[in-house]
């Protein structure tokens, strides 16, 4: 594929670009804020798709790129890549959580109880017209519980492991965090690591999984999931000191995940996903096709390479975006050899064009016969 750079008409993209942040309106620290307080989910999809954790930095690329979520994800990126990496955090478990919601759609009677936490998912979808009249909104607060919530709440999964439900996994012990398989420095190769794999799925573009696992769900894949456990929380990240190595928390992000459970050949097996932020429907997509890969006669849209390539943001929306671009040599080059196929079914009349081109081309053609064959 051959396409020509932009050139010239520096006044005109100048002007273009002026227009772009006109129509999106003055940027300051008071938007910035306002969009960390009002699209907490929508600052947590850039922040996941972006894979940094910077709430501020994704509030301020949602609002450099007028709302353009792509546009956002891709200044997190290259806001990412700008930064150097001094250290890892302690794998987070759940017992570094500290849960906000949980819930199960496989078992009403779970250890330590359903969760719902912040949800619209049991609401009315009506749209409140009243709030444009009002200066500002007032929402009513939360009433404390009467009892302080547990500090962690255990794993579904580990409950039906020990009732036998689903296998055992091995875990390893005193896990290096520079020994698991980056996706962001490693090439993605087929079969992917268990690493690259919900690595993939954790930054992938949440309509990508959720268009994927949609498809999966209504017959084109193998399983029908069931959500196991759906978790959000806020969970301590912990490095060691440099000096000492005693570990210390740096802070708490809000993390979310998932798991998906379906009956087999042989049982119960289980689908996974978690991500950075809270992004419940990425999860449960996700978790789906985590378990559909494992298929190997799973559909093709279904496949790991299918998914993996095809979910990834920044990627998908350059490519697509690229068609933008001048593309004359190569269009009109295509369309040089219809005219020429034209002109010799039909003549050239037909294919537009005059006689004294006709004629040129046609000596052309002769000379150039004439020197292939000597």
């Amino acid at each position: 594929m051959a396409y020509v750079a932009t050139k010239g008409g520096e006044h005109a993209i100048q002007e273009s670009e002026k227009l772009f942040h006109e129509l999106k309106g003055t940027i300051n620290r008071d938007v910035v804020q306002n969009i960390l307080d009002t699209m907490p989910y929508l600052v947590d999809r850039v922040m996941g798709e972006g894979s940094l954790y910077a709430p501020e930095l994704a509030a301020l690329a949602i609002a450099q790129a007028g709302g353009d979520v792509y546009e956002a994800v891709l200044l997190m990126r290259a806001y990412r890549s700008t930064q150097p990496r001094v250290v890892y955090a302690k794998p987070l478990s759940v017992d570094d959580m500290l849960t906000v919601r949980r819930i199960s759609a496989a078992f009403k009677d779970i250890p330590g109880g359903q969760i719902l936490g912040p949800s619209l998912d049991y609401s009315h979808r009506i749209l409140d017209l009243s709030l444009l009249d009002k200066e500002s909104s007032e929402q009513e607060s939360v009433e404390p519980a009467e009892n302080p919530a547990p500090t962690t709440y255990p794993l579904v999964a580990d409950w039906l492991r020990k009732q036998e439900l689903i296998k055992e996994v091995e875990v390893a012990e005193d896990i290096d965090p520079a020994d698991i398989p980056d996706v962001t420095r490693d090439p993605v190769a087929i079969p992917a690591p268990r690493a690259h794999r919900l690595q993939s799925l954790s930054r992938a573009d949440t309509g990508g999984l959720l268009a994927l696992g949609y498809a999966s769900m209504r017959g084109y894949g193998f399983i029908h999931p069931t959500v196991n456990e759906l978790r959000l929380a806020k969970a301590e990240v912990e490095i060691k000191h440099p000096v000492t190595g005693e570990s210390f928390s740096i802070g708490r992000m809000r993390v979310s995940q998932a798991e998906v459970i379906t009956k087999g050949k042989s049982g119960y097996s289980l689908g996974f996903t978690a991500t950075m932020g809270w992004n419940e429907t990425k999860l449960i997509a996700g978790a789906t096709l985590d378990m559909e890969m494992n298929h190997t006669s799973s559909h093709p849209a279904l496949s790991e390479d299918f998914v993996m390539y095809h979910t990834e943001p920044i990627e998908s929306h350059g490519f697509c975006n690229h068609f933008k671009l001048p593309h004359y040599v190569t269009f009109a080059s295509s369309m040089d050899n219809m005219r020429k196929v034209i002109k010799t079914l039909y003549g050239a009349k037909a294919a537009g064009i005059r006689e004294d081109e006709a004629e040129e081309d046609d000596v052309q053609a002769e000379q150039t016969v004439a020197k292939d064959t000597f």
